[in-house]
């Protein structure tokens, strides 16, 4: 009996370090993080009230769920000069002077690659 509690011990250790939901900070290149900054931009683009696309300027912080590929992302967005409907955002310059927007926005997207499947969990933005 002496023998099975440091055993039982020993694996309840190991399940609460596994089941840990911290963030663990991660290159800004990772392929699925780089997909997910995509998908929460895009999803940003869709729901925002705005005439005018934003796209990335910076990201400030990334990070991926402990043994998930659920990201954890803050970005800078800027207001464009193109529309929503535009196809290349990435080459579109930004809104300058007095129309110029910039926003700080918090995403977690859950990332599914091998069903090309992206879930956004929670977002938040603030306008600068």
């Amino acid at each position: 009996m002496l023998l099975k509690a440091p055993l039982l011990l020993g694996l309840i250790t190991l399940v609460s370090d596994v089941c840990s939901s911290d963030f663990v900070d991660i290159s800004r290149k990772a392929n699925h993080f780089a997909l997910g900054v995509e998908f929460a931009v895009f999803h940003f683009n869709q729901v925002y009230p705005d005439e005018y696309a934003y796209k990335l300027l910076w990201v400030r912080r990334s990070q991926r769920k402990q043994f998930t590929l659920i990201y954890l992302m803050e970005l800078e967005l800027g207001q464009t000069i193109c529309s929503k409907q535009d196809e290349d955002l990435e080459n579109c310059p930004l809104q300058e002077g007095l129309r110029e927007k910039k926003v700080d926005c918090t995403f977690v997207v859950d990332i599914r690659p091998w069903l090309s499947q992206f879930s956004l969990l929670n977002s938040t933005c603030v306008q600068k």
